[in-house]
């Protein structure tokens, strides 16, 4: 470009120069009009250049600014792709915790309706140990194993009732080794899955209560023994076994309060 400018500049410097050649041939002022016709074509290259380098950097700088916006636009949209993942976490976290809370006020509500239902079952015992000691003449051995039962078993509850929990289940434990053969050997096993839930062991909780459904099937409690086995098997990482017991439960245990909690907890799995 600047070779095609100069060209053009001193074809018209010899055009116009001619004219002036042919009547004073090496006039002076002809020559000096030359000179600076030069020396205008010299700075006008050097302001071309300069400017087409002044273009050239900013080209170049706009192309840097270019990719640092690109690249600054990709890491925003990681960014925000990275802060929905998260949002998406937190929410199924929130809705787990949700779940644990309303299943834990579950087990509490269980174990206090069992307070209720064992005060009078202790009720009825100490009738028992008054109507044993009346006829001890008829069976003296007897009625004192009876009472002596009776008495292992409210010394050994009263530690649950007071939630004195890890003073019950070794008292619970005791009971069961002295008296294998009781007949509140059922209760016995569901209080004691209580008691371990609550101290937060839930394989061991999750063992009494399996017991009891095992050995017990006819038990009153037994459709809520598979619920809390349920909250057990979630509790300690298997769904799948959850969903299983919350399935048997909705089969085998219909129009309980205990299958339809499990239905509701199945729905929302799905």
């Amino acid at each position: 470009m600047r070779y095609l400018l100069r060209t053009c500049l001193l074809s018209a410097l010899c055009f116009a120069a001619a004219p002036a050649s042919a009547g004073l041939f090496g006039d002076s002022e002809a020559l000096k009009q030359v000179q600076q016709l030069e020396a205008r074509l010299t700075i006008t290259e050097t302001a071309l250049v300069k400017s087409e380098q002044t273009i050239s950097e900013l080209q170049e700088l706009l192309a840097k600014q270019d990719a640092v916006f690109k690249q600054q636009t990709r890491a925003m949209l990681d960014l925000q792709m990275s802060l929905e993942a998260h949002a998406v976490e937190l929410r199924k976290l929130r809705g787990y915790n949700e779940e644990l809370i309303h299943n834990l006020q579950d087990a509490e509500k269980r174990q206090k309706d069992f307070y209720v239902d064992l005060d009078g079952r202790l009720r009825r015992f100490e009738a028992g140990d008054a109507a044993s000691t009346d006829k001890a003449s008829r069976g003296k051995n007897k009625t004192d194993d009876l009472v002596t039962e009776n008495r292992a078993l409210e010394a050994a509850y009263s530690f649950y009732r007071a939630e004195r929990y890890q003073n019950a289940v070794v008292a619970f434990q005791e009971f069961l080794n002295n008296f294998p053969q009781s007949v509140h050997t059922a209760n016995i096993r569901y209080w004691m899955g209580n008691a371990y839930f609550v101290l937060k062991e839930y394989q061991t909780s999750l063992d009494n209560y399996q017991i009891l459904v095992d050995q017990f099937s006819t038990y009153p409690k037994i459709a809520d023994a598979l619920l809390n086995i349920a909250d057990c098997q979630e509790l300690l990482n298997d769904q799948e076994a959850a969903n299983k017991t919350l399935t048997l439960i909705t089969t085998k245990h219909l129009n309980t309060d205990a299958a339809i909690k499990a239905k509701k907890r199945l729905s929302t799995y799905k």
